[in-house]
């Protein structure tokens, strides 16, 4: 019987992906809603927002390139 083996690069692909996500809707979230009084040193960069946009893409990457059933040549 055929074995297919799905590779673990798929899941930390699935899970970048996912944190992604997360990261960027509250960072997007937090741009607009702020939660702090206080100033917070280079919170002008955003860096939250462009963690999860990088998160996202990497695991986006992985993700399509490792998909289960996508033939191997």
């Amino acid at each position: 019987m055929g074995e297919k083996n799905i590779s673990i690069w798929f899941f930390i692909g699935s899970l970048l992906t996912i944190y992604g996500i997360i990261i960027t809707c509250v960072s997007i979230y937090d741009l607009f809603y702020p939660l702090t009084d206080g100033h917070i040193v280079l919170g002008s960069l955003h860096a939250g927002v462009w963690w999860g946009v990088l998160l996202l893409i990497i695991g986006l990457f992985y993700v399509l390139t490792f998909r289960p059933g996508k033939s191997k040549r």
